[in-house]
């Protein structure tokens, strides 16, 4: 992959930019449309890293389009009928942009993210080990790293500034945020989005051991799955041939890159240190294995 490929960060001369977030480039296309730029910036921690991973961006949009339209009938989606060539009329724009780009509908984000876990890992595995619990919730004694949960858990976080780290917060917060119909619905789509896409993928090899969603609501208040959907970038997928009970299991996903910057001396905060291209290349492979594997026909 050249690097003409690679796209760090975006710049469009015609629409005005709202804003930059961790990984996509958020423009204004009119009133009713926005268009989002999935960029191949990375980030962990909560911190932006240096360096781009090639073609990340065409395979998160890619794997999301393809959620999108599988759980269109438990929620209505961001996405609209309008292509890159409509609002962009730049022939080299245009294909530099097409295949990591959506225009969707403008929409009210809600503050919170929508996390669900099934397994025990991460932050998850560290809040029980201190505390028996996760983000409060508490589970049976003796659960191991990485072991199935007793049941699918909601746990939210309030979502941050660019830059800051996102909050956990109790689902009495999520009331309090949006109010006991939204925390409600947004609770009980993301479980049943998350175990939907949890049997389908666990048929092709994967575990999806947690994943985070994003809702927001129109002007009739009708609510609505945005941003990114079941993406290595928003989830923890696994190879159901390399997971073991007791430890952090090798993944598809960005924690390859967090196993590597656990090595180093840094302090998760900016700047973050530059990746090795070993590493760059190997997360790009990473990503594109979970979406070959994720999408294939069984038997394919």
């Amino acid at each position: 992959m050249s690097n003409a490929d690679v796209l760090f960060e975006s710049a469009i001369p015609d629409l005005p930019l709202i804003g930059r977030g961790k990984v996509r480039d958020i423009y204004s296309v009119d009133d009713d449309h926005l268009l989002i730029v999935t960029s191949d910036r990375l980030s962990a921690y909560d911190v932006v890293l240096p360096d781009p991973v090639p073609g990340k961006g065409e395979v998160l949009t890619k794997i999301s389009l393809f959620w999108f339209r599988m759980m269109r009938d438990i929620i209505d989606n961001q996405l609209t009928d309008l292509t890159v060539a409509d609002v962009i009329k730049d022939p080299e724009l245009q294909d530099q942009l097409t295949g990591r780009s959506l225009v969707v509908k403008r929409l009210k984000p809600l503050p919170i993210e929508a996390v669900v876990r099934g397994y025990l890992i991460g932050s998850g595995w560290k809040d029980y080990q201190q505390t028996g619990q996760v983000c409060g919730i508490d589970l049976p004694e003796g659960l191991r790293q990485a072991e199935k949960l007793p049941r699918t858990l909601f746990t939210p976080a309030y979502k941050a500034e660019a830059g800051a780290h996102d909050e956990n917060i109790d689902f009495d917060k999520v009331i309090e945020l949006v109010g006991e119909k939204y925390a409600n619905r947004v609770r009980d789509i993301s479980i049943e989005i998350y175990e939907r896409a949890a049997a389908y993928a666990r048929e092709r090899g994967i575990i999806i051991a947690d994943t985070k969603f994003e809702f927001g609501t129109d002007e009739q208040g009708r609510l609505f799955i945005i941003d990114e959907m079941l993406t290595p970038d928003s989830s923890r997928f696994w190879p159901v041939d390399g997971y073991k009970v007791g430890m952090s299991p090798p993944s598809f996903d960005k924690q390859f890159v967090r196993d590597y910057l656990e090595t180093l001396d840094w302090d998760k905060t900016p700047p973050a240190p530059e990746l090795p291209g070993e590493i760059l290349e190997k997360t790009a492979e990473k990503y594109h294995e979970a979406y070959e594997r994720m999408t294939a026909p069984l038997g394919g």
